[in-house]
C-alpha cells in the first residue's frame, strides 16, 4: 500500500562504485609506501639536527596517521548531488528539489509500467489512487470509502467507484483513467 508520503519522497541514486582490487591489498601497499617514504624524510630531517630516533616507531606512527585518515575519510558523508547544468534566466533555485514534479514523475512511471499489465495496476496505481481519493473525501467531506461507503459511492459516482473498488481484468483505457480523476478533481 503506498501512501501520500511514499508519493512525495524523495530518494537519491545510490552512487556508483568503480571496480577496485576487492582484497584492499593494492591500497595498503600504498599506505604502507607512503608511511615508508614520509619516515624517510623525516629520518633524514631529524639526523640533519642530529637526532636520533627509532626508525620503527616514527614508521608506526606514519602509519597509524595514515590508517585513522583512511577511517574517517569513511564516516564523511557523501557530498550532495548537483542538479545538471542547464540554461539558466535567474528565476529558478536549481539548488532546491521539486517534490510535486518528482511525486508526477513517480505517477508517471507507474503508470507507464502499469500501462500493459493489469495486475500491476492493481497492486501499485489502484491503492495509491484509492489513498487519494480517501484523503480527498475526508478532507472536503469529513468521511473516506471505509468509514462511511454509502456517502462515498454517492460523492465519487459509479465509474470512479467501480475503477477503485472492482480490481482491472484488461489493461485499463486512458480515458478512463482521465474521467476518473476528473470526477476525482470535482469531488
Amino acid at each position: 500500500m503506498t501512501s501520500i508520503d511514499d508519493l512525495l519522497q524523495h530518494e537519491e541514486e545510490p552512487a556508483r562504485r568503480s571496480r577496485r582490487d576487492r582484497s584492499g591489498l593494492r591500497r595498503w601497499l600504498r599506505t604502507a609506501a607512503i608511511a615508508a617514504a614520509c619516515t624517510a624524510v623525516t629520518a633524514f630531517g631529524l639526523r640533519l639536527f642530529g637526532l636520533a630516533v627509532p626508525l620503527v616507531a616514527v614508521f608506526a606512527g606514519f602509519l597509524a596517521l595514515l590508517v585513522l585518515r583512511r577511517v574517517t575519510a569513511g564516516l564523511v558523508p557523501p557530498a550532495p548531488v548537483r542538479p545538471p547544468v542547464r540554461p539558466d534566466d535567474g528565476t529558478y533555485n536549481w539548488s532546491a528539489q521539486d517534490a510535486l514534479q518528482s511525486a508526477v514523475s513517480r505517477w508517471e512511471t507507474a503508470l507507464a509500467r502499469a500501462q500493459n499489465d493489469p495486475e500491476r495496476f492493481n497492486r501499485v496505481v489502484l491503492p495509491a489512487l484509492g489513498e487519494l481519493v480517501d484523503e480527498r473525501l475526508r478532507q472536503r467531506h469529513g468521511c473516506t470509502r471505509a468509514t462511511d461507503p454509502e456517502r462515498a459511492r454517492a460523492l465519487l459516482t459509479d465509474p470512479l467507484w467501480n475503477l477503485l473498488d472492482t480490481p482491472a481484468r484488461r489493461k485499463p483505457r486512458p480515458a478512463d483513467i482521465a474521467a476518473a480523476v476528473a470526477q476525482l478533481e470535482q469531488t
